[in-house]
């Protein structure tokens, strides 16, 4: 089928990863993408910011860059459904944003199924940490987005009962959680070079992923460090940068651990694979309570040692014990003490370590899997509009947790021809 794909991101982050990765996805299965959206993304480097947008953000009075926001949907609006006449799509598909409605007018104007994703409550993040100018607006915008949608797909049912709860009965909801891409992740990978640059050898490698902020807990992590013996082989490995970056780095200096404490900078994507097989302790510190996190399932591709927060959202993934050490939040040793259980116990890092990789493979976590997910959703909203489907695929409808033995085997077709962005 023919699918457009409509989104606002200006950061080359986590968040353009699952656009690439799921449109990619879509287009293994056969369907013919169509990207409209700022195009000023797919130049930048990996981990750039919003360029223009951040630098208003920054300097704009806080009322006129969200009436901006506002206003950028229509002339969004306009370019959907200039793309919408030009191609002819089948569907839509929209990353969701707070002051967005686009894919709602054009699913009106243009009687076209739409699947929103949705990746946070954002009305509900940027209340609680930058504050809303305009508040009335922004949360009856949202609701507009959310309602104007025949199926929202939040990455969390944790999420998707935030959504409930303020949407009512309608739209249906559908939980599709963060993927991997196994042919990136595949392995496994020579890491003697990236040992030998950061001198990583002999060591027990505390690894994390990122951007770092302050909320994370890195400096929990540090502080245990710097009570182990001077001899001790672990050190904490930081692949990413960030605002906390120079607190945590000035911490380690003033501790005397410098040098147990390395941080590489952005590193390009290709080479994150690479990175993380360093790891034998992959860190998932903290997360907020709705999110599915992108490097969570990096760490269980690559077979890493997991410790992360015993939360609802994590626990539709991990097991402790299993495929992970998960630790109160709320207790203030917790993270420390699972690394120590951890980085003391071989036995019990090759275990979970086990774990973790196959747990890809028991819960589908793959960009694939996702696709196949969306494509069934957009299948019966075609048949339910009586719409024809040209070459329909197996019906993948299981939730994150069904045993792939048990669901249809859809062996995707070649894909499509040259893929198509509309700028």
């Amino acid at each position: 089928m023919k699918i457009l794909y409509h989104h606002r991101i200006r950061s080359k982050d986590g968040q353009y990863v699952h656009l690439e990765e799921l449109v990619g996805a879509l287009r293994a299965l056969g369907h013919e993408v169509l990207v409209v959206g700022p195009n000023a993304v797919d130049s930048a480097e990996f981990g750039a910011d919003a360029g223009m947008v951040a630098w208003l953000k920054r300097r704009l009075p806080q009322w006129l860059y969200e009436l901006a926001e506002w206003a950028y949907g229509f002339h969004a609006y306009r370019r959907l459904a200039h793309a919408i006449h030009a191609f002819s799509p089948d569907v839509m598909y929209e990353r969701y944003n707070l002051f967005s409605t686009a894919g709602g007018k054009a699913r009106r104007r243009f009687g076209l199924p739409l699947l929103l994703e949705v990746n946070a409550p954002i009305y509900d993040e940027r209340k609680k940490f930058d504050g809303i100018a305009l508040d009335g607006l922004a949360r009856a915008v949202e609701l507009e987005a959310w309602r104007g949608a025949d199926f929202l797909l939040p990455v969390t049912a944790v999420l998707g009962s935030i959504l409930r709860e303020k949407v009512g009965a309608a739209p249906r909801i559908e939980v599709i959680p963060n993927g991997i891409n196994l042919e990136h992740f595949a392995g496994p990978f020579d890491t003697a070079a990236v040992r030998e640059r950061w001198k990583l050898d002999g060591r027990i490698v505390l690894g994390f992923t990122g951007f770092v902020r302050d909320w994370h807990g890195l400096d929990r992590v540090i502080s245990a460090i710097a009570k182990d013996e001077p001899e001790h082989p672990r050190m904490l490995f930081v692949i990413g940068d960030g605002p906390a970056r120079s607190a945590l780095e000035a911490q380690a200096e003033a501790l005397g651990i410098a040098s147990r404490v390395v941080f590489t900078g952005v590193v390009p994507r290709e080479e994150i694979p690479v990175y993380v097989s360093t790891f034998d302790i992959a860190l998932q510190p903290a997360v907020v309570s709705y999110a599915s996190p992108l490097k969570l399932f990096e760490y269980l591709a690559l077979g890493r040692a997991i410790v992360a927060p015993n939360q609802p959202n994590i626990c539709e993934v991990l097991r402790d014990g299993e495929n992970a050490v998960l630790f109160d939040p709320d207790d203030p040793e917790g993270l420390t003490n699972a690394i120590e259980q951890l980085s003391s116990d071989a036995s019990l890092r090759a275990r979970v370590a086990l774990g973790a990789h196959q747990t890809i493979a028991e819960q589908g976590l793959t960009w694939s899997r996702n696709a196949e997910r969306v494509t069934a959703l957009f299948e019966d909203l075609l048949h339910r509009n009586g719409q024809p489907v040209n070459e329909p695929l197996p019906r993948v409808r299981e939730a994150p947790h069904a045993d792939p033995a048990t669901s249809d085997e859809v062996a995707a077709p070649a894909p499509a021809g040259e893929q198509r962005k509309f700028a």
